[in-house]
């Protein structure tokens, strides 16, 4: 093993010594503490003390616990040269002495200014810089001048550590000066007064506050110093804003700029100190409210369930304002008008494109007011003979029907320009009631025998309504029909009825009943009502016209006519009815033998023709007593249908 006698560091090779004197020690190099001097051995930075800083020869320094240094001095040069001989490390420069055999060395001793330079050295003092070859300022010795040890404080480490370095340096570049004595002496004069001449210091200034150094090195150590604090700051933003909380960093105090907390008024190093700063601000405060108030975010998710409940109903409430209208539109309760509006709105088409001429314009409406002002229909759309006629075919043809069951005599209304779209259902009950007219049963029912138009329908209805009937559909209607295109159906039939005293009711086919969505319980039900007469014969005839009313058969959207119904041979049923939407002439064809088979056709409905979901059907009963009528009026708050199924 082998120690380093400057530095006591072990190593194990000689090679890995060589490389550590050579690294650690040899390329160090000595500057003053007093000026900008560097470059310089130990004995050469003693004597420019000595000779360049004489101000500082009587200052005194405390010496360190440590061993003192002694330095051995031979002799002076009298013409201001000086040289270093045979200088090297003794056995005791481990602790802490040092042996100078250098015959020059007592001339800049003997002031008194190695003792404060070398207590003011120091490690921050000795920079690394490469030297030159200070063999080329030695001058030859001067013998026989000796002086005695002299004993020096002693100095740090690392300026101990370069001192001996230095001298054990100087040592070989002496014995070379030694041996090439041909520097003259001018050149040594120049090296002395270099050295003993005081140099103007220069001045550097810190970029980050305001203190000045005189070395570079230093300055640039203290940069480094800043720059760590910086970096260290970076990493704790908390400590750093709590120590500028208690005391102003030095930083504050140099003039740097600081950043204030604005909501703890902590004054921060830098923006990112304060921005962590904040945020911990900011995260205790969330955190504290929440402690505060368990129930603020349940509270906050209701009022943002119930803002968004109350977007939604707004929404569906105008979703809902549009389909009323679409349905007011559609079912003519959009203030359009009612019958004679569009009554006048069609002739007034009917002359724009030329289908009539005026006067035929003016002679038509004249009439239609007239027809209103009476309350009568004008019968331009009536069919009559519409029973006997199927009562002729049915004894004439269809051989493949074993009974046949008729309505009692039935005129036929279809729509006309006013009602087309919406009438349907009081041209229904025009039907109806033109066969109630020709009973002598409910004759005195109607104070006259014609059947009214459909406003003074209408208007009957409306009195229905006023005087108990069916007070939901009145609130539906809004108690007014009457200049109106208001659809109307089951209800509104069976309480004109009560009105007028007849007795009906109102059986609901709810559902179908058969394969493929088919309703063959009605059919066998409107069979079971005409074949209900009073004729007791043993083998009824095969066409049978009786004297029941027809039946008012309603569905989703329109509205018909039963008159009755046809059993084939093979057991299926098929049921006769009068459309409305059927046009007069189209009507009159059952009229004529000839066209008499087509007609029928279109009369015919089988069961796979009936497969809506729903239908309803209104049967006239009989007359109804004062007292019965009172009950069916006080019944109808709620009217209730008999279901089938």
């Amino acid at each position: 093993m082998l120690t380093c006698e400057i530095c006591g560091e072990v190593l194990v090779l000689e090679e890995d010594m060589k490389t550590h004197l050579l690294l650690s020690h040899l390329e160090n190099e000595m500057s003053c503490p007093l000026c900008s001097l560097s470059g310089v051995s130990y004995d050469e930075l003693s004597y420019h003390i000595s000779t360049a800083h004489p101000e500082n020869h009587d200052r005194e320094q405390e010496p360190d616990c440590g061993s003192p240094v002694h330095f051995n001095s031979s002799s002076c040069s009298t013409t201001g040269t000086y040289s270093k001989h045979n200088r090297d490390l003794s056995d005791s420069s481990k602790l802490g002495t040092v042996h100078s055999h250098s015959p020059g060395d007592s001339c800049g001793l003997a002031r008194g200014g190695v003792s404060f330079a070398m207590s003011h050295l120091t490690t921050s003092m000795v920079e690394p810089q490469q030297s030159s070859d200070v063999t080329s300022r030695c001058t030859t010795p001067v013998s026989g001048v000796s002086s005695p040890e002299r004993k020096v404080p002693k100095i740090t480490s690392s300026a101990l550590t370069t001192r001996s370095l230095r001298t054990k340096e100087s040592g070989r570049h002496s014995d070379d000066g030694n041996k090439d004595p041909g520097i003259t002496s001018d050149h040594a004069k120049v090296k002395q007064k270099q050295l003993s001449s005081p140099i103007k210091e220069r001045k550097f200034s810190c970029p980050m506050c305001s203190l000045v150094f005189s070395n570079c090195f230093i300055l640039q150590e203290h940069v480094e110093l800043h720059l760590q604090e910086q970096k260290s700051s970076e990493g704790a933003a908390l400590g750093a804003c709590t120590s500028a909380m208690v005391l102003p960093t030095s930083n504050c105090i140099s003039g740097e700029k600081s950043y204030e907390c604005p909501m703890c008024s902590a004054v921060c190093m830098d923006s990112f100190s304060l921005q962590e700063h904040v945020e911990l601000h900011l995260d205790c405060g969330a955190a504290t409210s929440c402690i505060e108030s368990p129930g603020r975010d349940l509270k906050l998710a209701r009022q943002l369930q119930q803002e968004e409940d109350h977007r939604r109903r707004e929404q569906e409430a105008k979703q809902e304002a549009v389909e009323f209208k679409k349905l007011q539109k559609q079912f003519g309760l959009d203030g359009g008008g009612g019958y004679r509006k569009q009554m006048e709105r069609t002739m007034e088409r009917a002359v724009s494109r030329g289908l009539i001429a005026p006067a035929d314009f003016h002679s038509k409406r004249a009439e239609m007011m007239e027809s209103l002002a009476s309350g009568l229909d004008d019968c331009r759309t009536r069919t009559q003979g519409m029973l006997g006629a199927l009562y002729e075919y049915y004894q004439r043809e269809a051989r493949d029907c074993v009974h046949v069951w008729l309505s009692a005599e039935t005129d036929h209304y279809c729509s006309s320009e006013g009602d087309k779209g919406w009438g349907c259902g009081y041209r229904n009950f025009q039907m109806l009631l033109s066969a109630l007219h020709r009973m002598e049963t409910f004759a005195h029912c109607f104070s006259e025998k014609a059947v009214p138009s459909i406003p003074q329908v209408q208007s009957m209805i409306e009195g229905a309504w006023k005087e108990g009937l069916d007070p939901q559909g009145a609130s539906h209607f809004n108690q007014r029909l009457q200049g109106t295109r208001a659809w109307i159906g089951a209800t509104e039939i069976y309480a004109l009825l009560t009105f007028l005293g007849i007795g009906a009711h109102i059986t609901d086919f709810h559902q179908p009943t058969g394969p493929g969505d088919t309703h063959p319980r009605l059919f066998e039900w409107v069979k079971q009502y005409f074949s209900q007469s009073p004729r007791s014969c043993r083998l009824p005839p095969r066409v049978i016209q009786t004297s029941q009313p027809p039946l008012y058969l309603q569905h989703q959207g329109h509205s018909r006519t039963i008159v009755g119904v046809e059993q084939k041979k093979n057991g299926t049923l098929c049921l006769l009815i009068l459309d409305p939407g059927c046009s007069p002439a189209d009507a009159r064809k059952l009229l004529h033998r000839d066209s008499s088979t087509i007609a029928v056709r279109h009369i015919r409905k089988f069961p796979s023709n009936l497969k809506r979901k729903q239908y309803q059907v209104v049967a006239v009963d009989g007359i109804l007593s004062a007292d019965e009528k009172q009950i069916c009026i006080l019944n109808s708050r709620t009217l209730q249908a008999e279901r089938i199924p």
